[in-house]
């Protein structure tokens, strides 16, 4: 079991962070994925496997630059 922004998420199979985020419909250019209390580069979501234990937190960009 993972946790994820708080809640507890059980996986099926071992998964690649990129498999999560996409299978939750997450827009990857739109956010930041902070790993077991650090910073996951994007170059690193598809070589990176979700582990029981592991706690993500994935925040969401909202807004426009101007």
């Amino acid at each position: 079991m993972i946790t994820v922004n708080g809640q507890a998420v059980s996986l099926e199979k071992p998964i690649t962070v990129a498999e999560y985020l996409a299978q939750n419909q997450y827009r990857i250019e739109r956010i930041a994925v902070e790993m077991n209390g650090e910073i996951l580069p994007k170059k690193n979501y598809a070589a990176v496997t979700l582990k029981d234990g592991d706690k993500l937190e994935v925040v969401s960009f909202v807004g426009s630059v101007k």
